[in-house]
């Protein structure tokens, strides 16, 4: 709480006004702090048209806004520990968990999960994403590594940066791609309307998508996809750019009335599969994710469509 005495030059100003110029801060921030009530003038809670006097007590109470990059230790329902040892802990991070914090995102985090299930994780890398080599979007399932020691972190971050890791995932997407096999090579930047979205641009970051189809449905296919490159939201943008979104993928074009009737709330991506050489002693290590129960009965419903 700050208190202050109002001079004789603001004398007659609306309080806002003077507390703009007492403390420096913007009208909007003033008239948010008296409309939470957090400002007292001679003792009663001030109206933003109040009139302040020269020599009237101003009492402010600026309340501690939290980090959005801060870790929460949290323990989260569904994450799967699939291997830990002294250098890395493979993770099964499931739908509507992010992998570490980040300004507009309010919900579980994977780093924080893990602090509160006591992993000591490497202190490499920003404050909010020590550790971390890797990401999948928070609608996105399946299989991540996570680095807990320094040297794992530097020779996977390096592994991840040359191209030298395995990363595999099974798409649901709608329709049938033609050809059923093949290789994207199309970059990827920023969508120009909506910063939060990505979409093919010619001046966009380099991004290699290959794909095969594993099953071919009425309405949909089921394919296995291999990254060379590791952009934001890659899988989701090249098969909308193909014209073959992933099923519920609704940000990138899918269909909502297929959504609903395969009952998902998310896109139908999952990571199956990553493989990498073990940071310790170079030995190549595969681990493997199922499919999360949304995804397992979205896919039962697309085969048995008639």
């Amino acid at each position: 709480m700050r208190v202050v005495s109002v001079p004789d030059g603001l004398a007659g100003e609306r309080v806002d006004t003077a507390m703009a110029r007492m403390f420096g801060f913007s009208r909007n921030r003033c008239a948010e702090l008296i409309s939470q009530g957090l400002v007292v003038l001679d003792g009663d809670t001030a109206a933003k048209s109040a009139r302040v006097d020269a020599g009237a007590m101003l009492e402010v109470t600026i309340p501690e806004e939290a980090d959005p990059l801060a870790i929460r230790p949290e323990v989260v329902e569904g994450v799967g520990i699939i291997h830990d040892d002294d250098d890395v802990v493979v993770v099964d991070k499931p739908v509507g968990v992010a992998v570490h914090p980040s300004p507009g995102w309010t919900g579980p985090t994977l780093v924080g999960h893990l602090r509160a299930a006591g992993f000591t994780i490497a202190t490499s890398g920003a404050s909010e994403r020590q550790g971390i080599v890797q990401r999948l979007d928070v609608g996105t399932s399946g299989v991540m590594v996570v680095c807990k020691s320094e040297r794992a972190y530097s020779v996977l971050k390096n592994a991840f940066r040359d191209r030298e890791v395995e990363k595999t995932y099974h798409a649901l997407v709608q329709g049938h791609p033609d050809p059923l096999e093949g290789t994207i090579d199309a970059p990827i930047g920023r969508h120009r309307g909506a910063d939060w979205r990505f979409t093919v641009r010619e001046d966009g970051k380099p991004s290699v998508t290959h794909y095969a189809t594993l099953e071919a449905h009425r309405f949909a296919s089921l394919l296995e996809v291999h990254l060379e490159t590791g952009r934001t939201h890659q899988i989701r943008v090249h098969m909308s750019a193909l014209r073959h979104p992933c099923v519920a993928d609704l940000t990138y074009g899918a269909d909502p009335t297929l959504a609903a009737r395969v009952g998902l709330e998310r896109q139908w991506l999952h990571a199956v599969r990553l493989g990498f050489a073990h940071p310790d002693d170079g030995r190549w290590v595969t681990y493997d994710s199922p499919y999360p129960t949304d995804l397992e009965r979205a896919l039962d419903v697309v085969r048995g469509s008639a």
